[in-house]
């Protein structure tokens, strides 16, 4: 019977001669047509949204969009930042929108403010679970709130509730962290995407281990740290970014540049500079850095400087390495480790060959060395460091230019691999290890507890690679391995970096650094990593007497080394008292991770220096309400996962087909309670090519009719 529906025969008009069939070509064009139509007929996103389901499930409608603008004021060693994120809802629908997005990981946020229309709602901040509570009981009532919570030191959501049709709310939040400083160069560095994580597999069954404990997830909240990504194959970059910096140094400038970015930069005296972005607005798929240096001859000496709030007096001091001649060096011992992980495809992967290669070239006979490689396996060159002779070092750079990006992100075997020393007596010679990596991990936790167990006479330094390291685990890796941290974003920075890195590690300037107040007082960190030339270390302190004096004691070599600075020389400084807060908070967390104390006790350490400096922990965030309710009981309220855009340089492919990542309804889940989810549907990400199957279907069943009236009009004939 489908033959005889299907072939049709137009009539033509009266005396034009026979009825002619319909041709298969016009059957295939036919179908052709009616894709193109179906197609278009669809509301078509713009390139790069995310799309909700509609309360008419045929009706999908675009999700919320977000720009974000950064405003930094630099205060000589100190910046205080004021982000903006716009939220912008382009649906007829009340819209939840969550967003995940990065901070730098000594960042101490302190303010949050809500803006709708000409009303400004001041955050408070809160205990986690008081501050969630608060905000679904605002959600549930139709106001606008805003929750914003720490997933990682470095890691951060946004959650906006009931952003009305049409609507565009600001979510401002401040925060205060110390400027970088490596030999006569300043750093500022602004992380502006959350890479991927690798996060490792939770165990199939809970296990029980020798001490009777339950191995758990290594991630126990792998929903929270990931976000959807877009393809940039298939979708345009989203979140654009706006950068302003208000650079006031303190010291007559030299040059001021960017590695990441073009820039506009205009001199507003012979110590400041106003900075921005020279081409207006950018794509959030790679981290921001800029570096200022004095004029030459010009380098300030001295870096102390004071605040006091509330009564307590805080301590911000820079410990530049002394002028003393160079103490011979010492014979080393260096364990390489590189990442080849999928999320190193591309320029991330060039550039750690580059810099492990630039590191063999500068070892001396009397060196030993091995390289480790990672992915989600590992493999040691040489079991044990052996003598850098050329065979050896032409052995290892075959070993090094074999590798190729792919798989999983296994950090910790390799770690554990690099830390085991069979000689952990031998003081005749330094033992480093150089481990180079984008740190795209979930597991933070388990590799800084392996450093703190394993470290011994070791030291660790990091090397961050591509264009969004881990800036947390880098840098909290290498205070624990009392090393140094090192980011190379650009191919072009290898050369200069690793060169600075390798001169540091082969002479240490002062080792066992240590740090006293006359008058008592609490320093942070504590310990003090070792003091390499160039490499300035900063330390903060609560005091209990500013007329008294710091000392600073440690090794040159086999020679003590001491010196003293009167604490009445300080400057003064603002946001000094949240840099330390900031400081013995991760402490709190690391002796926590690690062991040496109790979780509890850990905690409320934690919770005391958060509420008394109103600062945002993993134990505390900052939740703004409007009294007023808005939405309209009984109407819906759509909530959907705001995009992340792939680090610039990263390979899709590489890092999605290798790992599975929650879907935005299993992250979702993570962050609303069950009972919530009532009045929030699910939102699917946008399917590409979406309906293109009926249409392909309809297609072949068109050029089937046609041929079988071609086989039909054959037979007749």
């Amino acid at each position: 019977m489908l033959p005889s529906l299907i072939t049709t025969r137009f009539r033509l008009p009266e005396g034009a001669g026979i009825v002619q069939p319909v041709s298969p070509l016009f059957l295939a064009l036919l179908a052709l047509l009616i894709s193109i139509c179906s197609a278009s007929a669809l509301p078509a996103p713009s390139s790069g949204s995310l799309v909700l389901r509609g309360s008419d499930a045929a009706s999908p409608v675009e999700a919320p969009r977000l720009s974000t603008d950064f405003s930094v004021t630099v205060s000589g060693p100190t910046a205080r930042t004021v982000v903006t994120q716009a939220f912008r809802n382009t649906t007829g629908s009340w819209v939840e929108g969550t967003y995940l997005y990065p901070l730098p990981d000594d960042s101490a946020v302190d303010t949050m403010k809500l803006v709708i229309g000409d009303k400004v709602v001041v955050a408070e901040i809160r205990e986690r679970a008081a501050a969630r509570r608060l905000y679904e009981a605002a959600r549930a009532a139709g106001q606008s709130a805003a929750l914003t919570e720490q997933e990682r030191p470095n890691v951060f959501t946004n959650t906006v509730a009931n952003i009305g049709p049409g609507e565009t709310v600001l979510v401002q939040i401040e925060y205060q962290q110390t400027v970088a400083m490596s030999g006569g160069t300043r750093s500022l560095r602004l992380p502006l995407v959350v890479a991927p994580r690798y996060n490792p597999a939770p165990p199939a069954v809970d296990l029980v281990s020798a001490r009777d404990e339950a191995v758990s997830d290594p991630v126990p909240d792998r929903g929270r740290i990931t976000a959807p990504v877009l393809d940039p194959s298939l979708a345009a970059p989203v979140n654009p970014i706006g950068i302003t910096v208000r650079l006031q140094a303190g010291f007559p400038l030299g040059p001021v540049r960017s590695a990441t970015h073009p820039l506009h930069v205009d001199e507003t005296g012979p110590e400041s500079r106003r900075v921005t972005l020279a081409d207006g607005v950018v794509p959030a798929d790679r981290d921001f850095e800029l570096t200022w240096e004095p004029v030459p001859s010009r380098e300030p000496r001295l870096g102390l400087f004071r605040e006091t709030v509330a009564g307590h007096t805080y301590l911000l001091a820079t410990v530049t390495p002394p002028d003393a001649n160079a103490a011979p060096r010492q014979p080393r011992d260096v364990v390489f480790v590189i990442d080849n992980s999928g999320s190193m495809a591309g320029a991330s992967m060039r550039q750690a060959k580059a810099g492990l290669l630039a590191g063999l070239a500068r070892l001396t006979p009397r060196d030993r060395f091995t390289v480790i490689r990672f992915d989600h396996t590992m493999s040691q060159l040489f079991p044990e460091p052996v003598p850098a002779h050329p065979e050896n070092l032409q052995a290892a750079e075959s070993f090094v230019a074999g590798l190729e990006a792919s798989g999983g992100t296994e950090m910790l075997a390799p770690l554990r691999a690099a830390l085991a020393d069979s000689h952990p007596e031998d003081r005749s010679r330094v033992r480093q290890i150089v481990f180079l990596t984008d740190g795209a991990i979930g597991d933070e936790n388990r590799i800084f507890a392996a450093i703190h167990d394993g470290i011994g006479r070791s030291r660790l330094f990091m090397v961050g690679i591509g264009s969004a390291p881990n800036g947390h685990l880098m840098r909290h890796a290498a205070e624990i391995g009392r090393g140094s941290y090192t980011a190379i974003h650009t191919v072009d920075q290898v050369a200069e970096r690793t060169r600075s890195l390798y001169a540091k590690l082969e002479n240490p300037a002062v080792t066992d650094l240590a740090a006293t107040l006359s008058n008592g007082g609490d320093i942070t960190p504590n310990p003090l990593p070792d003091l390499y030339r160039g490499e300035p270390v900063v330390l903060a302190a609560e005091i209990a007497d500013p007329t008294g004096t710091l000392t600073l004691t440690g090794r040159i070599g086999e020679a003590p080394w001491q010196t003293s600075v009167s604490l009445a020389e300080a400057a003064e400084g603002t946001g000094i008292s949240k840099v330390w807060a900031r400081s013995k908070i991760a402490e709190a967390e690391t002796a926590r991770v690690t062991g040496r104390v109790m979780p509890n006790q850990a905690d409320a350490t934690i919770l005391q220096l958060a509420l008394a400096h109103k600062l945002m922990t993993r134990l505390t965030s900052l939740v703004a309400v409007d009294a007023t309710p808005r939405r309209p009981a009984g109407t819906p309220l759509m909530a959907t996962d705001l995009p992340l855009n792939l680090p610039a340089g990263w390979d899709f492919a590489k890092v999605f087909g290798e790992r599975a990542t929650p879907s935005p309804q299993e992250r979702r889940a993570a962050l609303i309670p069950a009972q919530a989810m009532v009045s929030a549907p699910t939102v699917p990400l946008p399917q590409t090519g979406a309906g293109t199957r009926a249409q392909i279907v309809l297609g072949l069943v068109l050029l089937l009719c046609g041929w079988l009236t071609l086989r039909r009009m054959r037979s007749v004939r």
